[in-house]
């Protein structure tokens, strides 16, 4: 495998830490495009084959593409800043992810005008992963980059879900949508995905620029209103006219596209279940599409295991809770941090320092929030530690300080660019039962 991988476990951590980390690596390495690419990959057409992509896992994926592809071809990709790897045939372009830049536009238009002109015996080969909306971010006529870059910033601050804000996205670009798709009519078009939305809704994986879509403008005016969003005036505009619909299904340029989905949240939580159980532990999924406010879901998360460390319900322990999905966070404070992070330290908070319970919970993209921090651990005396450092846990939660406080105790998950995005991994490890008296008396 190319990839660059987490780090193998650092024998002088705890037990603990070191079985919940393997996890997290395992999670990654089953959704490495270098595995799950190559058997999707289509027949060769009489024509040309044009690559074209977008997000965290599409340059990896388009390198998987060449090192399993005879013949020529020829492509454009574009992936995250630190993300490309060298391909010898496709074009990799970094841009700027979560909020776009000129050279996410840049690519766009390239792309646009690479799949024009094509023929019916040419085949599209589109590669598709998560943080390819931020990635191709070219605005409809009317709408300039700022403006998009400005609306991105309030989506990703109000709270509204990845689904909300990919609907706002879809409905000003003019490559999202299933426009991209159009325009290259009548060429055949194939589409792999690797996903990292709450339920693998095509249209909502980076947007979806070969996928037909159903929601409308009106939909996206009630999200913006919704989340109290301001508009800039000519943006408004392109919503309340309809001049920013959507490629809708049964558009017969996109007649006999192929949609397949190449890894999925769930294929990484069955892997690092099949790992947990290798290693003694019962494990359950929880669910591989669990939304929400990122500190409420830990809160819940908490809930749930302190009812198993404390009553053996609704699982007995020693066990491991697994879940993934894409929560939210609504920014209060001026703090650094992410929502895998806001999840743990919510969960920290709520758990009081329990004996016997541990959590890991990380992107699997390799980055929580805007830095290259992929998550973080906890364990039972990580609050005793934190308010020795003169910590305020609560605090640091409310200033969504996430970062600031694991990386104080020395508990971030750093794993460097890990070339995919089967969004979030969340483990709680629960030791052996705990009495609510000896609980309390702790």
């Amino acid at each position: 495998m190319n990839a660059p991988m987490l780090m193998e476990a650092n024998m002088d951590l705890q037990p603990e830490r070191a079985l919940l980390e393997k996890l997290f690596r395992t999670a990654i390495a089953a959704a490495q495009p270098a595995l799950c690419v190559p058997p999707h990959l289509p027949a060769p057409p009489a024509g040309r084959l044009v690559v074209i992509g977008a997000g965290k896992a599409s340059a990896e994926m388009a390198r998987a593409v060449e090192d399993n592809w005879q013949g020529k071809l020829e492509g454009l990709v574009v992936t995250r800043y630190g993300y490309a790897v060298p391909c010898r045939q496709i074009e990799i372009v970094e841009a700027a992810h979560p909020v776009p830049d000129q050279a996410g536009e840049a690519a766009a238009r390239r792309m646009l005008e690479l799949v024009s002109g094509l023929s019916a015996d040419d085949t599209v080969l589109c590669l598709i992963s998560g943080g390819g909306s931020a990635l191709l971010p070219l605005p409809l006529p009317g709408i300039t980059l700022a403006d998009k870059q400005a609306v991105n910033r309030a989506l990703l601050a109000s709270g509204a879900s990845i689904g909300e804000m990919n609907c706002v996205r879809r409905h000003l670009s003019a490559i999202k949508g299933g426009r991209l798709a159009a325009a290259c009519h009548p060429a055949r078009v194939v589409t792999l995905l690797i996903s990292d939305v709450p339920g693998d809704d095509p249209a909502d994986i980076a947007s979806g620029p070969t996928v037909a879509d159903a929601s409308t403008c009106a939909d996206a005016l009630d999200i913006v209103r919704r989340y109290g969003i301001d508009l800039a005036p000519n943006v408004r505009e392109v919503l309340e006219s309809g001049a920013g619909e959507s490629v809708k299904p049964g558009d017969p340029r996109l007649a006999g596209h192929e949609i397949r989905m190449v890894a999925a949240p769930r294929i990484a939580l069955e892997a690092a279940a099949q790992v947990a159980r290798a290693a003694g532990f019962a494990t359950h999924i929880l669910g591989d599409s669990l939304e929400g406010e990122a500190r409420e879901v830990g809160k819940v998360m908490a809930g749930v295991a302190l009812s198993v460390a404390r009553h053996g319900e609704p699982f007995s322990a020693p066990c491991i809770l697994l879940s993934g999905g894409e929560t939210t966070v609504t920014l209060r404070g001026d703090g650094r941090g992410g929502r895998n992070v806001e999840f743990l330290l919510a969960a920290a908070i709520a758990l009081r320092g329990q004996p016997g319970l541990h959590g890991l919970a990380g992107d699997t993209d390799g980055v929580d929030g805007q830095e290259e921090i992929a998550g973080a651990y906890f364990s039972p005396d990580s609050l005793a530690r934190a308010f020795a450092q003169g910590l305020r846990p609560q605090a640091s939660l409310d200033r969504n300080d996430g970062h600031g406080f694991f990386g104080a105790l020395g508990d971030a998950v750093v794993t460097g660019p890990t070339l995919t995005n089967v969004n979030d991994f969340r483990a709680i490890l629960i030791g052996a039962p705990v009495s609510t008296e000896s609980s309390h008396a702790s």
